[in-house]
């Protein structure tokens, strides 16, 4: 709405101070033509402001014009500056920066100065990780994520053509109980024909809100929603529970990637024993395999005997220099490593 388009302009100039119609024709994702025209819409509502002509001139606004907001402190305002600052959850990106600026620009000048400075130097969500490996997010286009949000804030039944892994995709109508946010992707809780169903928005490809209501509940509480649907997802029954001693500069690693970790016992040869719970055989097979030899697994001994075995097949594929005229060895399936016997 072009409403809307003028107050981020006009906030764009309170917290830059002077800008070109170039740069901020990118901000508004508009023409500059469009900027010149929203310029003189606001000369001509009585908003002071004005154009300086040269290399470095642009518009700017007299020193002066802006509200002020003294209900945030310093603290509050950099935390909403910080969390805006990697980007908006469910679509609302650019919603996020237009409040964010509005925000800012409505702080006393004290704070408003502090605030900028210090949120500069605290980066939340970078693009990559710190081995430069990008951190792609998993969502839907933009289309589908917007109508799916409007479903669910709206209180209306959902129409999905949704691709479930191994199937073809297909047309379903649910009911949308709300979105949850998982690392880099996006989940829809709804219900259909009043059975719960978890869908991931990446595997939406089309959605159409519908004119009749939801079949939920007034009130949710998402968060124990989410937990009791991802505890029936994984069973206790296929959880894992090993004994390990590990590298002490390695326990952090072992806690970022395991369900639970507890203390068994005293230090063995400078290692703390400890008991690592997973979240199924697979999980703890991955996670432990990349600490090679920062652990020793001490049980179950199927998990000793598969750690074993893949380190077996690395240390013969390497006991010897390549022959480069011999076809490059196959890859051992993981059922060849992994015993028969699947129980502790």
């Amino acid at each position: 709405m072009r409403a809307d388009r003028l107050v981020s302009l006009v906030l764009l100039l309170r917290g830059r101070g002077r800008m070109s119609a170039t740069a901020l024709a990118r901000e508004l994702e508009v023409s500059t033509r469009t900027v010149l025209r929203d310029v003189e819409a606001l000369s001509a509502a009585g908003v002071p402001v004005y154009a300086e002509r040269g290399r470095r001139g642009g518009f700017a606004l007299l020193p002066g014009y802006r509200a002020e907001l003294t209900g945030l402190n310093h603290d509050e305002a950099l935390a909403l500056l910080v969390t805006g600052s990697g980007g908006g959850s469910f679509g609302l990106g650019g919603a996020l920066a237009a409040a964010l600026r509005k925000v800012a620009d409505a702080l006393p000048a004290p704070n408003r100065d502090t605030a900028h400075d210090a949120a500069s130097r605290l980066l939340a969500s970078p693009a990559t990780d710190l081995l430069s490996r990008p951190l792609a997010a998993d969502d839907a286009p933009g289309a589908v994520l917007a109508e799916v949000r409007r479903a669910v804030v709206a209180g209306r039944r959902l129409r999905l053509r949704y691709a479930a892994p191994g199937g073809e995709p297909g047309w379903r109508v649910v009911d949308p109980i709300g979105l949850v946010g998982a690392g880099d992707r996006t989940y829809l809780l709804a219900t259909r024909d009043g059975e719960d169903r978890t869908y991931r928005l990446s595997r939406v490809l089309a959605a159409e809100a519908l004119p009749e209501p939801a079949v939920r509940a007034a009130e949710v509480d998402l968060e124990r929603v989410w937990r009791e649907r991802c505890a029936r997802l994984i069973p206790e029954s296929a959880q894992v529970t090993v004994v390990a001693r590990v590298d002490p500069a390695r326990r952090e690693e072992v806690a970022g990637t395991a369900v639970a970790v507890r203390s068994t016992g005293p230090e063995t040869t400078g290692w703390p024993g400890l008991e690592v719970l997973y979240q199924d055989r697979r999980h703890a097979e991955w996670a432990l395999w990349q600490l090679a030899e920062a652990v020793e697994v001490l049980s179950p001994p199927w998990l000793r005997e598969h750690l074993r075995a893949r380190a077996t097949t690395l240390v013969d594929r390497y006991a010897t220099p390549p022959d480069r005229d011999s076809p490059a060895p196959q890859a051992p399936s993981p059922d060849a490593l992994t015993p028969r016997k699947t129980s502790p």
